[in-house]
């Protein structure tokens, strides 16, 4: 088995599907992973001129290429088959790609409708807290107790450790929303680091390239006060079209935190790093970052890109500013 693992290095929101997409684009691929998280996911995707947003299933579809629902994740049946009638419509074959482990547990109406009672923390309310909650609790409904999932569900263990499996293992939320490194209460219910790649099943040494994804600044959706008094960052919104894919919530923004960034490389062991959305702040005209708590201002996209340059000199990782919605 050889994985590589797509981790979101901010808030979420960064553009981990365009670089799952872009990746398996590459044909190197044998399975796509979704390896936590549920429909409180959102990812965006661009593919053959047409926009595509998906929350439980990975983006091997979109190549004709295996895709799991790994058992780190929690899925809502309701919304997956709703989620493939609309790739489908999109003119995708599904069905026949797209499976589920069969140790992933279920998002159920009890679920649902004991969520989003915390209006503090600012949840989704899709109901990944508290079935995350059950499944901890072992008073969770796994997807191999559910009979209208049962053509999707595979052995995940049986499937990983064919010879020759390439895998990719695409993460939701990000390291800013970690259960454990993340602002808590602030955060989310699983795993987002490259660790929780790894409670799938995934030996260490099987992971050969760690993905590092992040935007040129920061956004955030949720009731923390996160957004600067800066009326740029309005217009940063406007520009960026910065609304969440899942709630449809306007994202609050603020200049790229550097040392939440360096720490989520350090702790996930990035190999390739992917800054987004450089297009929007060459198109705002204004060129910021913030470090040990202060802001830095840049003369321009050249002065950005070689701080990061300067600061990763030594750490061997390749670096990629894209300004591109489909591409790298």
């Amino acid at each position: 088995m050889i994985v590589d693992v797509i981790v979101d290095l901010q808030y979420g929101d960064c553009g981990k599907g365009k670089v799952t997409h872009y990746l398996c684009s590459t044909g190197k691929y044998t399975h796509v992973v979704r390896y936590n998280g549920g429909c409180n996911a959102g990812h965006t995707i661009y593919h053959e001129g047409k926009k595509f947003v998906t929350h439980h299933i990975p983006a091997g579809v979109f190549f004709g290429i295996k895709s799991i629902i790994g058992p780190g994740c929690v899925v809502n049946p309701e919304q997956f088959f709703k989620e493939i009638k609309e790739l489908e419509a999109g003119g995708l074959e599904v069905r026949s790609l797209v499976k589920i482990a069969k140790n992933t547990h279920v998002i159920t109406d009890a679920h649902l409708s004991s969520d989003g009672d915390d209006t503090k923390i600012g949840t989704t309310k899709r109901g990944n807290g508290p079935a995350y909650s059950d499944k901890y609790a072992r008073t969770g409904v796994r997807a191999e107790s559910v009979p209208e999932l049962q053509e999707f569900l595979v052995d995940f263990f049986d499937e990983m450790h064919q010879e020759g499996t390439i895998a990719l293992f695409e993460g939701a939320q990000g390291f800013g929303l970690d259960i454990d490194w993340g602002d808590y209460p602030y955060v989310t219910s699983s795993h987002c680091t490259v660790a929780g790649a790894m409670l799938n099943g995934v030996p260490p040494k099987a992971v050969r390239n760690v993905w590092g994804v992040a935007k040129a600044y920061e956004t955030y959706v949720g009731t923390k006060k996160f957004q600067g008094g800066d009326p740029i960052f309005d217009k940063i919104c406007e520009v960026g079209q910065e609304y969440g894919a899942t709630t449809g919530r306007k994202r609050q923004v603020n200049w790229l935190d550097w040392d939440l960034v360096d720490k989520a490389i350090k702790v996930n062991g990035v190999t390739h790093l992917v800054f987004n959305k450089m297009d929007v702040l060459r198109e705002v005209g204004t060129w910021k970052a913030l470090e040990g708590g202060e802001v830095t201002q840049f003369w321009g996209e050249k002065d950005f890109q070689n701080f990061f340059y300067n600061n990763l000199s030594k750490s061997g990782i390749s670096i990629y500013f894209s300004g591109d919605k489909a591409r790298i």
